[in-house]
């Protein structure tokens, strides 16, 4: 093969190159419009119940995992599902469906305070939790504002209590010859620092918090639950938890039953809808961008020399 023959062919062969290369962005060009579709028929179908409301129904709430900021049964995703089956005249009782550990004190206060305010507007309508696995501290905080409470014999339900945890390094890190070094304004804002030894001033003070807020779940139970307690305030608001038996015997539920038998025997609308708030496609996508942006700058500013 002469160099012309030897230049044809290496002209042939980029040509050929640039031609998939310019064939391969079209497709991908193309593709864009498809995908934008996608995403705005996700958007359109993501948070909202597909199946019909203009029929009479029981509205069903779950509760489920824990009760903290931004997860899927805190305050602001309850009280929205919420406030939608309490305004849809269609919807004739509501059902919290209920599986959940606890979590935050202030998330269930304020999902126990929008119960109320909605049993207030709309007294025709009775709201009832059903409990499957498990009811335990903050998730029966807020089941206690329902008209009744239903488990199985098996739910376990109570862990009226509040706790506060941590650990302490004090002594090993002097072992090992550690220097801790911290510097705070305020006599005891480093009270919870677990490498410092414990204060009994500071260690007061915290199970004094504990009490209050202890004290005041105490309160919304038996403001709640009334003469349906049985059982002295020692067994009820001592921490334990307690079988679905226990709990019926004790007053801290009114029966047995699940959701499909409370929809048809005390609200008496067989049918069951989810009003269950879920973020939608684009949402969950933002909200994931915002929490690794979040990351990325908690990072920059951690860092002891930045630019």
């Amino acid at each position: 093969m002469d160099e012309k023959e030897s230049a044809l062919v290496v002209a042939v062969r980029e040509l050929t190159a640039e031609t998939r290369r310019a064939r391969r962005w079209r497709t991908a060009f193309a593709t864009i419009p498809f995908l934008i579709l996608l995403l705005i028929l996700l958007a359109m179908l993501g948070g909202e119940s597909s199946l019909p409301r203009q029929d009479a129904h029981t509205a069903r709430i779950d509760v489920f995992g824990p009760i903290v900021p931004q997860a899927p049964a805190s305050a602001e995703f309850i009280n929205q599902s919420l406030r939608e089956a309490f305004e849809e005249e269609q919807a004739k009782g509501v059902v919290l469906r209920i599986n959940s550990p606890g979590g935050s004190p202030v998330q269930a206060d304020r999902i126990s305070a929008e119960i109320q305010r909605l049993k207030a507007e709309y007294p025709e309508k009775k709201i009832y939790a059903v409990v499957e696995d498990l009811c335990a501290s903050a998730a029966y905080y807020i089941a206690v504002e329902a008209d009744e409470i239903y488990v199985n014999g098996s739910s376990l339900v109570g862990s009226i209590g509040v706790i506060a945890s941590g650990f302490g390094f004090a002594e090993l890190i002097e072992e090992w010859g550690i220097e801790r070094r911290v510097t705070a304004s305020g006599r005891h804002k480093a009270m919870l620092d677990p490498f410092l030894p414990q204060d009994p001033e500071a260690e007061a003070h915290l199970q004094d918090l504990v009490d209050r807020i202890h004290q005041q779940f105490e309160n919304a139970v038996k403001e709640a639950r009334g003469e349906r307690l049985t059982a002295s305030d020692e067994e009820v608001f001592d921490g334990r938890i307690w079988t679905g038996d226990q709990a019926q015997e004790m007053g801290l539920v009114d029966g047995f039953s699940d959701v499909a038998q409370v929809a048809r025997d005390q609200v008496g609308a067989e049918s069951v809808v989810n009003y269950t708030y879920e973020p939608d496609f684009l949402e969950r996508v933002a909200d994931r961008v915002g929490a690794r942006l979040g990351q990325m700058a908690e990072s920059w500013l951690r860092s002891p020399v930045r630019f």
